[in-house]
């Protein structure tokens, strides 16, 4: 028994099979099973003969589209690795102003360094970039995305520490205005300095005292400046002192003025440096017209020849040591 296939006028096959006995070619109409499998094994053999075609044409013909999208792959790795030395070279020079930052700007300003583990965080070891992980360079993309990062997170640290630093600077100056700076009465040739601080001969008990100030000899009447910013405390009489202004100036800084003849300020009053705040007198304790100045410095008299800076160059400085130190005249 044979059979052989026919094709009807819609082109639509057709089976035949010869029948031995009857002698002839009689009609086969295949099960659905028969047709899918047929169907079936033509489609797969149409997918096969297609896809081998397509990898012919993709591996032997270079079509334009083709090689401007491998001409765009390559300048695209061109550029993440330039990206990548420009961010390098950037944390390289922010890396010299932290160094800047800690280690000149804040030492002036006397504040701590940023600390390291502020400035070196970052975003290691977490899943961030797990979705970066199939990419084409991967590595690379993920490298370069890190220092972005970094890079970022260290520019926001340090521009936080810029403006601590401009407002500290900016304190510094307030701090500066304040600290006692000047000789409290007008003493260019220091002709006026009587006596220093130390242990000197008290002029009315005749024995020796600490004296906690600087002594100026100058007629009554001459004016009294206060010798940094600050706010008056005390402005009145004050026994052994006789009329006295006292000045905190904030910053654990104090200074004290006695023996006035007369106080030209009163309690709770803002001055400021080179402000007239009275005149030298002989009240009180005091054997003659003199100003008696204090510095007190976190609530402990210092010597006032050091608190002069504003006034007196090297010099000069020199002279006024001598001078303190002369254990000359004690008026109180």
């Amino acid at each position: 028994m044979a059979s052989f296939t026919g094709t009807d006028k819609l082109m639509r096959k057709v089976y035949y099979q010869y029948d031995a006995s009857s002698r002839a070619y009689k009609r086969v109409y295949p099960t659905l099973r028969q047709r899918f499998l047929s169907f079936l094994g033509r489609l797969l053999k149409s997918a096969l003969l297609g896809g081998l075609f397509f990898l012919l044409y993709w591996f032997l013909v270079d079509t334009p589209s083709m090689g401007n999208l491998m001409e765009q792959n390559s300048r695209l790795q061109s550029q993440y690795r330039l990206l990548s030395r420009k961010v390098d070279d950037a944390l390289l020079v922010l890396s010299d102003i932290e160094e800047r930052d800690d280690n000149l700007y804040r030492v002036l300003l006397e504040a701590d360094p940023v600390p390291d583990a502020v400035r070196q965080s970052g975003y290691y070891g977490t899943n961030r970039y797990a979705e970066l992980a199939d990419m084409p360079l991967s590595e690379l993309v993920i490298s370069t995305s890190q220092k972005i990062d970094l890079l970022e997170k260290k520019l926001y640290v340090q521009s936080r520490s810029f403006n601590e630093v401009v407002d500290l600077s900016r304190e510094q100056d307030n701090k500066l205005a304040c600290i006692p700076a000047i000789q409290p009465v007008s003493n260019k040739d220091m002709k006026r300095t009587a006596s220093g601080y130390g242990y000197r001969s008290d002029p009315i008990y005749h024995v020796t005292n600490f004296h906690r100030g600087m002594d100026f000899a100058c007629d009554t009447g001459t004016p009294v400046y206060a010798t940094g910013n600050g706010v008056v405390t005390f402005a009145t009489w004050q026994s052994g002192y006789g009329n006295m202004v006292v000045i905190d100036h904030g910053y654990g800084y104090v200074t004290r003025y006695a023996h006035l003849s007369k106080i030209t300020v009163r309690k709770g009053q803002k001055v400021i440096r080179g402000e007239e705040i009275g005149a030298v007198g002989n009240t009180g304790k005091s054997t003659g017209p003199h100003l008696h100045y204090e510095v007190m410095v976190g609530g402990n008299n210092v010597d006032p020849v050091n608190y002069y800076f504003m006034d007196l160059d090297a010099d000069q400085y020199e002279e006024m040591i001598v001078l303190a130190e002369n254990h000359g005249r004690v008026f109180d």
